[in-house]
Formats: C-alpha cells, sequence, structure tokens
C-alpha cells in the first residue's frame, strides 16, 4: 500500500517505519528541512531501541522516504496518517492547530479517494472537525477520516506497533473499514483484536487507557507515601496486589510522579473535554494533584536530611529522562527536582545514557553534566536516582561509597533493596519504604 505520514515525532517515525517493515510504500512528510535532510542521510533524529535497524533497513530499500512536499508526498497515497504534535494549551485543552491547519492544506490537493487518520492523541469530536474542513472544498466521495489512535510505550515503542496488544479503528465507513483491514492484517496474525467502533469511541478510548494507567501510578504513589508513615514496606504491598487476577502486576511501582509526552498531556486534556460537556471529573482531578505533589517528595527529603538551605553542597543525579530507553525528557520528574535543588542553592551534578543532549538544551551551564555515572559522584554529598536505567541498578557500589562524601543515596525509583543497602553500609531513603541510616549519615543529619 501506499502511505503518507505527516509528522516525524516519536508517533510519526515510529509509525512511518514500522508500515514500512511491512512492505509498504511509505512516505514520511515534515516541516523541518534540517530534520528531513538528516532523516534523508540516514540520521534518526530520535532514541527509540529497535528504531534505526528498521529505519537503516527501509530507507536503504527504497520503501521509506522523506520530504517536506505535502502535494508530492500524497499524490498516490490511499492512506493518509497525521501524526502530528497537539500539545496543551494554557487552559489545558490539546491544541488542534497542527491537525487542522493540514486538514486544510489536504482540502485543497486531494483529488483522488483518500483514508485520512488521526494517529495523533486528539479530543474527542477531532475527526468530525477534520471532516468538516476536508468536506468544505472536496466531494464527500473522495475521502474517510478515520480515528486510530497509537498505544505506544517510549522505550518499546517498535515491539509496541510491530506486535500490538489491540488495533483500535474508528470509522463509520465500509469502505475505509476494509483499508484499514487489510492494512493492519500483518500485524494480528496471531489474533490480536482489531477492534472497530465509531470515531468518538476510539478517541475516548486513548484518553481513557492513559489516563487510567496515570491513575494507577497514583494511587500507588498515595499508597508508598502512606506507608511510610505507618512502617509498611510498599514493596510487599505491590506485590500481594498484583497477585489478585483482578488487579494485575503492571503499573504498580511508585516512583516520583509520571511524566512524559502523553500521560500528564491525555490526563490534563480529558479533564478538559470533561469540564466542556459540564462533568466534573473528580479522579482525574486528583490524579494530577498527586503526581504534582509526588514530584516534591524526594526535595522534601532532601531538605529533610540537608536543611532547606543547600547552598555549597553537590548532588549526583542519575537519570534525567522520564522513563529508561528514551531521550524523552518532557514532563520528566528530573527536571522539576533539579531545578527545585537550584533555588535552594545546590549544585547538579548529572548523567543519563541518552538525555544529556536534552536537557543540556534545557539547563545549559546551571548544573554540570556528566560523561558517566561515576563521574557524577566525585565530590558529591549524596545520590538522588531518578531514572530506572538498566545501567544502575548494579553499580560497583564499592565505587559509590568511595567517590561519595557521604554513603547516602536518595533512590526514586526504588532499584535496591533496604537488606542491600544496609549490608554495605549506606544511608538510603527510597519511595514508600522505611530508612536505613548508617552511622556516617547520622553525623550529617546532626
Amino acid at each position: 500500500m501506499n502511505i503518507t505520514v505527516v509528522g516525524t515525532g516519536y508517533v510519526g517515525l515510529v509509525t512511518g517505519t514500522c508500515f514500512a517493515e511491512t512492505g509498504n510504500q511509505v512516505i514520511c512528510v515534515d516541516i523541518d528541512k534540517k530534520k528531513v535532510e538528516r532523516m534523508r542521510n540516514g540520521e534518526v533524529p530520535i532514541f527509540e531501541p529497535g528504531l534505526e535497524l528498521l529505519f537503516e533497513r527501509n530507507t536503504k530499500q527504497g520503501r521509506l522516504t522523506f520530504t517536506t512536499n505535502l502535494a508530492k508526498a500524497i499524490k498516490d497515497a490511499e492512506i493518509i496518517f497525521l501524526a502530528l504534535p497537539t500539545p496543551p494549551g494554557e487552559d489545558g485543552s490539546a491544541d488542534l492547530s497542527y491537525i487542522l491547519g493540514v486538514a486544510k492544506d489536504l482540502s485543497t490537493l486531494i483529488t483522488d479517494y483518500k483514508v485520512i487518520v488521526d494517529k495523533s492523541t486528539v479530543p474527542v469530536g477531532t475527526a468530525e472537525k477534520v471532516h468538516n474542513i476536508l468536506a468544505e472544498r472536496l466531494d464527500l466521495e473522495l475521502f474517510d477520516v478515520v480515528s486510530n489512535p497509537e498505544f505506544l510505550r517510549e522505550g518499546v515503542a517498535v515491539d509496541d506497533f510491530m506486535k500490538p496488544d489491540r488495533v483500535v479503528i474508528g470509522t463509520s465507513s465500509e469502505r475505509a473499514k476494509k483499508t484499514m483491514e487489510r492494512l493492519y492484517n500483518p500485524f494480528v496474525r496471531q489474533g490480536n483484536p482489531v477492534i472497530f467502533m465509531d470515531e468518538r469511541s476510539a478517541e475516548m478510548t486513548k484518553y481513557a487507557a492513559n489516563s487510567y494507567l496515570a491513575a494507577r501510578i497514583s494511587f500507588m504513589n498515595e499508597i508508598a507515601n502512606l506507608c511510610e508513615k505507618v512502617g509498611a514496606n510498599v514493596d510487599d504491598v505491590r506485590k500481594g496486589m498484583g497477585s489478585d487476577s483482578r488487579i494485575g502486576k503492571r503499573f504498580l511501582f511508585p516512583g516520583v510522579g509520571y511524566g512524559g509526552s502523553c500521560f500528564p498531556k491525555d490526563v490534563q486534556a480529558l479533564a478538559k473535554t470533561a469540564g466542556q460537556y459540564d462533568y466534573d471529573f473528580k479522579i482525574l482531578k486528583s490524579v494530577m494533584q498527586v503526581n504534582r505533589i509526588q514530584k516534591s517528595i524526594m526535595v522534601e527529603k532532601i531538605k529533610q536530611q540537608y536543611g532547606d538551605d543547600l547552598t555549597g553542597k553537590t548532588f549526583a543525579i542519575w537519570g534525567l529522562a522520564f522513563k529508561p530507553n528514551t531521550d524523552d525528557i518532557r514532563e520528566a520528574p528530573a527536571l522539576y527536582i533539579i531545578e527545585e535543588l537550584l533555588q535552594a542553592g545546590a549544585k547538579i551534578k548529572a548523567f543519563d545514557p541518552e538525555a544529556m543532549e536534552n536537557v543540556g538544551k534545557e539547563f545549559g551551564d546551571r548544573i554540570q553534566l556528566c560523561g558517566d555515572q561515576y563521574e557524577a559522584l566525585i565530590g558529591a554529598e549524596a545520590l538522588i536516582i531518578l531514572t530506572e536505567w538498566s545501567v544502575f541498578r548494579t553499580p560497583s557500589f564499592k565505587v559509590v561509597k568511595k567517590l561519595l562524601q557521604e554513603p547516602y543515596i536518595f533512590d526514586g525509583r526504588n532499584l535496591y533493596s533496604l537488606e542491600q543497602m544496609k549490608e554495605l553500609g549506606f544511608a538510603y531513603q527510597s519511595i514508600g519504604r522505611n530508612k536505613v541510616l548508617s552511622n556516617e549519615s547520622a553525623k550529617v543529619k546532626a
């Protein structure tokens, strides 16, 4: 099939590359000339495990190409995917200007039947808005608008696309349904469902799924905070809960709050949609409030240990991306925590396997970015862990202890066991578990 993907962010580039991998001819369109040139030269502009291999194979074999020319890109396309940004506006609602702008452009370019697919996460009713813009200039026989939300997790997006749990497609057109069914058949050969529904239900499904997962995270963070007060261990609580088949094990890990391009934006947008329909979505408001508070939990622990004024103190931070296996720092808890520590007078030395460049653009010379995780420890009062990269799970604790001024770790992702920290002589604070104190850390507090 001939496919055009408009937008080459995380969703657009993964979508285009994976469709090319199954034999389709894919043209990706972007208005950023420099970015398009980089991709034409074989450079993948984002970090996503497994993407580079597929990108290289399909560009070399001519199935995946890039252009800034929308008219040329859609000329022979059967399906046009809109994978454009929908950033939150000042009021929390999703900004649809990019999608509606491209829809307007398409209305002047389409001359034969196309399926226009909203791949971006968009509020309920967006498919109708796109349809109405196209219908202003085009005969209704020339297009159908479909909602096909993505359920890609950054860090495993390629696997999620190639082996989806389910494919959700919203359309009221039998012709569009057959086209989309043919497109996705290679991805669901093991029997995972392609679920057809109306456009509004498909749009709601995406927001409902992400908001529910965000709610699980916020709920577990609340449980963790209460565990600390009552002397319970959230790890044991999590295991006890997760073994219940009605609950399941996933998204029950407490931490310093969720971030990324999806959860914060989607929860906010769904709450805004509810307000537009005069519905007070109380749970979503609480989810957002808990997440805001949770980002400050680690800062509070640090200040309780060292005082509100952190002038002259240096802290090492491991992990800057909002989650492992990505360079994405959008809404990353680390950004908030670093800013709070800087405001309190602290100096920051930080390391992340992939997100250093993006964080450098954010903070400039206000923090020191280090060449490896151990360099960040030199001269630091304590280590703060904010992203659960695999490389941080089994470090040389001997080296960590030697390089830190005091053997103190603040772990926002609960990577280490309390018993291990006690045996190794570290003072250790995590989320939802008892403190481990060493003789050296007791002196610091005094």
